[in-house]
C-alpha cells in the first residue's frame, strides 16, 4: 500500500511501542544491577560492541536497500500494467469492427464483443491481485502484534470478498468455472483472451494485423504478470535476512553492558564538580540505550516488512487501488453509466489499498 502523508515519529513509535518498552526495561535492569547492586562485573568493553554495531549497520543498510529495490520494482511493474491495460482498452475499441468482416455484425453485437474483452481484462487484473495477496510461508509480518493491529484498521479488499464473488462480475458462468479450475487463474484468463480474439480474426471482426497487435499486448501482460509473480514467489534470501535479524538482537543485548560502564566513568568526572548531577548521571544511559536499540531495531524491521511488497501492509504497493483505477478508466471507455461503475476503494488511516 501507499500512504498519502509522511509517517511521523509518533506513528513509528506506536508501531514499535512493545519493543520500545522492552528496550527501556532491559536497559533499566542492567543499570540497576550495575549501580544499585554494585554488579560492576557487568562490563563489556565498548570497542567490540562498537565493532558489532558497525557490522550490523552495514547488514541492515544492505537489507534496506534490497527491500526498497523490491518495492520499487513492484511499483514499476504495476505501473506498466496500468499503461498496457489502457493500451489494451484503446486497441480493442479501435480494432474490433466490421471493416474486414465477411458477415458484418450488428453494432450492438460489436459493442458486446468489446465489452467481453474489456471485462475479461478486468477479471485478469482481479485474479492477479488476489494471487499477489495470497500469503506465502516466508511472509511473517502478520506474526507481529503491532502489524496485526495495523491490519485490523485496514480493510484490504482481497480479505473482505472472495475471488469467486469478484470474477462472476466480469466472466460468464462457463468461463468462471474454467478459470477457477486452474491453479494459475490469471494465466487461464489471458488464454481465454487469446482464444477469443483468434475467433474474431477468423470471422474478420479483427483484421489480421490488428490480431497481431492485440496478441503483442497480451504478450506484454504476460511479461508484467511474470515479473510480479517473480517478486511474490521468490523471497529475499534468508541468509541475509536471518543474519541481519540475529545480529541486531545480539547488538541490542550487548549494548547496555557497554554503555552503562561508559556512563559510569563519565559520572565520576562530573561528580568532582557537580556531585548531585554525577550521582544520577548513569541513569541517562537508560534512554540512550533505548534510543540506539530502537533505531537499529526499527531499521531492521522496516527492511523485513519491505521484503514482500504485496502482503497488504501500510507501505506495500497499492495493487487494489491501482486495479480499481484501471477498471474505472476502461469502463468509462465503454461509455457505461457512471452509476454502474464502482468507485475507488476508500482509504483507511490515509493508506491506499
Amino acid at each position: 500500500m501507499l500512504t498519502k502523508k509522511r509517517y511521523s515519529v509518533k506513528d513509528m513509535f506506536l508501531w514499535s511501542i512493545g519493543e520500545t518498552l522492552v528496550f527501556l526495561t532491559y536497559a533499566s535492569l542492567i543499570t540497576y544491577l550495575y549501580e544499585i547492586l554494585d554488579f560492576t562485573f557487568l562490563d563489556v568493553p565498548w570497542t567490540p560492541v562498537a565493532l558489532i554495531g558497525t557490522a550490523v549497520a552495514f547488514m541492515v543498510g544492505f537489507q534496506n536497500n534490497a527491500a526498497y529495490d523490491r518495492i520499487w520494482e513492484a511499483r514499476k511493474i504495476w505501473g506498466g500494467i496500468v499503461n498496457t491495460s489502457r493500451t489494451w482498452g484503446m486497441k480493442v475499441q479501435e480494432m474490433v469492427n466490421n471493416q474486414y468482416a465477411s458477415s458484418p455484425l450488428e453494432l450492438e453485437d460489436i459493442k458486446e464483443e468489446k465489452k467481453v474483452l474489456i471485462y475479461r481484462h478486468i477479471a485478469w487484473m482481479t485474479a492477479l491481485r488476489y494471487a499477489m495477496r495470497q500469503r506465502k510461508s516466508w511472509e511473517t509480518s502478520h506474526l507481529s502484534r503491532s502489524n496485526r493491529k495495523w491490519a485490523d484498521l485496514l480493510h484490504i479488499p482481497e480479505k473482505i470478498s472472495s475471488l469467486e464473488d469478484n470474477l462472476m462480475l466480469y466472466l460468464s458462468a462457463e468461463e468462471e468455472q474454467y478459470v477457477l479450475s486452474k491453479s494459475n487463474k490469471q494465466t487461464a484468463i489471458l488464454y481465454l483472451q487469446s482464444k477469443h480474439i483468434g475467433k474474431l480474426k477468423e470471422k474478420g471482426i479483427i483484421w489480421e494485423f490488428s490480431f497481431l497487435e492485440l496478441e503483442n499486448v497480451l504478450g506484454e501482460l504476460f511479461i508484467h504478470q511474470g515479473k510480479s509473480e517473480r517478486i511474490k514467489n521468490f523471497p529475499y534470501p534468508r541468509q541475509y535476512a536471518s543474519l541481519a535479524y540475529y545480529l541486531v538482537k545480539l547488538f541490542v543485548v550487548l549494548l547496555p553492558f557497554g554503555i552503562v560502564s561508559e556512563f559510569a566513568d563519565i559520572a565520576k568526572y562530573i561528580s568532582i564538580d557537580h556531585s548531585a548531577v554525577g550521582s544520577y548521571f548513569i541513569w541517562l544511559s537508560v534512554p540512550f540505550c533505548a534510543c540506539v536499540s530502537w533505531a537499529f531495531h526499527i531499521m531492521e524491521r522496516m527492511a523485513r516488512i519491505g521484503e514482500n511488497p504485496f502482503e497488504g501492509g501500510p507501505n506495500d504497493v497499492p495493487i487494489s487501488t491501482i486495479s480499481r483505477g484501471i477498471e474505472i478508466d476502461l469502463r468509462e471507455m465503454l461509455d457505461e453509466n457512471k452509476n454502474d461503475i464502482p468507485g475507488q476503494f476508500p482509504e483507511d488511516q490515509n493508506v491506499q489499498m
